[in-house]
């Protein structure tokens, strides 16, 4: 149990918590693992830590919610953002939802080691729910301690940071705090269990809603509390669209398969693969959200899953991202259907999500390319042509891109030299004659193309430079981090936060954070693929 509130500049946030105040919640005051049934939430404390102690903090973050870096450095942060301490206005619950996992239905899920804190609005009126996850047990553990791992929760503290800085929608990090407690995990889930330091990060996000808090009301027959969610979700994070009606539903529901699609395209343009896209995984604002086994792509493969629990079916595949979204967004419209009992309405507004992602992408691989606009047609067959030739030959996707810019493509070079020992440079394998004719193929074309374009030598290369970044979180190099930190040492994550601050700039003393996978990350353990376990 949390300790009682006392005195401090934590004290002073201002907790506005409407989820609590106007939607249904769990009856029942214990907390133990069952069935929670027409409510959305349900009251649960954190677990307190034995002995926190702060790994990072993003000073962004901590500036949007008025938090000082001597607050952020204290103790009494410590307490309260690893669950040792409720400070004032703070009323904890965990949310209850449903989801399809790997395509099937699950039934309920929920926050089985998430805690919600409650909403903070910011002297902006910007509201924003702080949720600790791996706080300890909630009635919807099931069989698990409701616990986090040091791993997986740098692994999410950086990771959503980075994203932030890409300018990828996501949720936010505000701390990772370890709790002096070791916990059990057979991480690959192999017979092979070992003690590893337990953590909380606290994430931040205006809503943690997801697909799935909608579903488990229409699989229960629940519309009551369906229309109580969505009405409330449409006043608190859609209010622009006006008061809930069947036309606002489906306007509402047009919006969420926009911000999808958006969210998406900038997944592409990363190379990231989230890596479980259950749909209780999927946030209604169209943010990045539960940063659990995901990667990003190195040597361009679209066949690629960072999930070990993947590896078979491949269905959360780079190149499968789009339509699981889009097939995500139909359960979702399955949910919403008994408010709005019009099949036709919700299959139209689902091409909003099809619209937008189309347009979307050819305007991100026009930009990334360099090139003012996407010519259909013509430079449709450029790109699938590219990419065939990247996954050929193992081409680093970041390196790859970013280097691109400054390849001369003027009628006045008129050689592949360059662009050869470009694609030699960022390729994880030794050219092959075949791939060697198919890049001049390749670059001979793209070269008029880019002159057609007409866009200055600079202009092209620092556009490009803006939406091709030249640090991403790289799976080794969050590997290396976690390394350290689990020898108590936490300077890698200090300094990995600061260089994904600026992922396109160029930072003379981290080149080394921008250079390929070393052959000995190639399969070891959390430097290719992980599991769920955390």
């Amino acid at each position: 149990m949390p300790t009682e509130n006392h005195n401090s500049a934590l004290d002073n946030l201002n907790f506005d918590n409407r989820f609590i105040r106007e939607l249904p919640g769990d009856p029942e005051p214990d907390n133990f693992r069952r069935q929670v049934y027409a409510a959305c939430y349900s009251r649960v404390n954190p677990t307190p830590a034995q002995q926190p102690r702060l790994v990072a903090y993003s000073k962004e973050v901590a500036e949007d919610l008025g938090l000082s870096a001597e607050i952020c450095e204290s103790d009494d942060f410590c307490q309260v953002f690893a669950g040792s301490r409720l400070a004032k206005g703070m009323e904890a619950y965990a949310m209850c939802y449903g989801g399809h996992q790997f395509g099937h239905w699950a039934g309920q899920l929920g926050d089985g080691r998430a805690i919600n804190l409650g909403e903070v609005l910011n002297q902006r009126k910007q509201r924003y729910t702080l949720q600790l996850k791996g706080a300890g047990v909630t009635p919807y553990s099931r069989s698990a301690d409701g616990l986090a791992v040091l791993r997986s929760s740098i692994r999410e503290f950086l990771c959503s940071e980075a994203m932030h800085h890409l300018g990828v929608p996501t949720t936010r990090a505000l701390s990772v705090i370890l709790t002096g407690k070791q916990v059990v995990r057979d991480m690959f889930y192999d017979g092979n269990p070992q003690m590893e330091p337990s953590a909380v990060v606290c994430r931040v996000a205006p809503s943690f809603v997801r697909f799935g808090s909608f579903q488990i009301f229409t699989a229960r027959d629940d519309i009551d509390s369906l229309k109580k969610l969505v009405d409330y979700t449409i006043r608190t994070d859609f209010p622009e669209l006006g008061e809930p009606s069947i036309p606002v539903y489906l306007d509402w529901f047009k919006q969420v398969c926009r911000k999808t699609a958006e969210m998406i395209v900038h997944w592409q343009r990363v190379g990231f693969v989230h890596g479980v896209m259950n749909t209780d995984n999927m946030s209604i604002l169209g943010l990045t959200i539960d940063y659990g086994p995901y990667g990003w792509l190195e040597n361009y493969d679209p066949d690629w899953t960072p999930n070990t629990t993947d590896a078979q079916g491949r269905r959360y595949r780079f190149g499968n991202q789009a339509k699981i979204a889009y097939w995500n967004l139909v359960q979702l419209a399955n949910a919403l259907y008994p408010l709005i009992m019009r099949a036709e309405s919700l299959q139209q507004a689902l091409s909003a999500y099809t619209e937008t992602f189309d347009a979307g992408w050819q305007a991100m691989m026009a930009a990334k390319l360099g090139l003012t606009m996407f010519e259909p047609g013509e430079d449709e067959t450029l790109v699938n042509d590219l990419t065939q030739l990247m996954q050929a030959a193992e081409t680093d996707m970041t390196l790859f891109y970013r280097q691109l810019a400054d390849i001369d493509v003027s009628a006045e070079a008129n050689s592949p030299a360059q662009f050869l020992a470009l694609l030699q440079r960022t390729s994880y394998e030794p050219l092959s004659d075949d791939i060697m004719e198919q890049a001049t193929r390749w670059f001979a074309i793209y070269c008029l193309r880019s002159q057609r374009d007409g866009r200055l030598a600079l202009e092209r290369s620092s556009a490009m430079n803006e939406v091709n970044p030249k640090y991403v979180l790289r799976n080794y190099l969050a590997q290396l981090a976690i390394d350290q930190a689990e020898q108590g040492d936490f300077s890698l994550v200090q300094e990995l936060l600061e260089v994904l601050r600026h992922p396109y700039a160029d930072q003379a003393d981290k080149q080394s954070f921008a250079a390929k996978r070393p052959d000995w990350a190639k399969q070891r353990a959390g430097c290719s693929m992980l599991s769920c376990s955390s």
